[in-house]
């Protein structure tokens, strides 16, 4: 069952994901300082850890650009 193949594209390490997170997922400390808001979105590195919280898709995807990562959704 092994095989190998032969041109297999590569994930580039600069990939980051970008999901909307609930508030209720969030530690106390955080859901705090957000007046008002529903949801918040998380940027995170091919590890999950999360990188960045901003308070929508538009700004992770351009944070993540803006420090030279390639963002992609998750859902």
């Amino acid at each position: 069952m092994n095989e190998s193949f032969e041109n297999i594209i590569e994930t580039p390490e600069n990939i980051v994901y970008v999901r909307p997170v609930a508030l209720d997922d969030l530690p106390d400390e955080i859901r705090e300082q957000v007046d008002g808001m529903t949801e918040l979105y998380a940027v995170h590195n091919g590890a999950g850890e999360r990188l960045a919280l901003v308070k929508d898709r538009d700004l992770a995807f351009t944070v993540a650009r803006q420090n030279d990562m390639a963002p992609v959704s998750v859902h």
